[in-house]
């Protein structure tokens, strides 16, 4: 069973650096690709269960990068 610290997966989200280096706010991203602020900040800080093809196929438009910019695998050690 998942608890706070093990939320279940690997998966690295690289938000906070892909925004900093253009220069753009997490409201900016979120009215730019079209989802509320509060549904980019849980992506951003690694709380997403899931995301959807079309929301990260915007972030990527907005953002001109690919996916693997975005999210990355990290196994952790055991």
């Amino acid at each position: 069973m998942a608890t706070d610290e093990d939320d279940g997966h690997d998966i690295e989200v690289h938000l906070d650096r892909l925004l900093s280096e253009r220069g753009m706010t997490v409201t900016e991203l979120a009215q730019r690709v079209g989802v509320t602020n509060v549904n980019l900040s849980v992506l951003k800080n690694g709380r997403a269960k899931a995301i959807r093809f079309t929301t990260l196929t915007r972030i990527c438009e907005v953002l001109q990068c690919q996916p693997g910019d975005v999210l990355s695998y990290r196994p952790h050690n055991n």
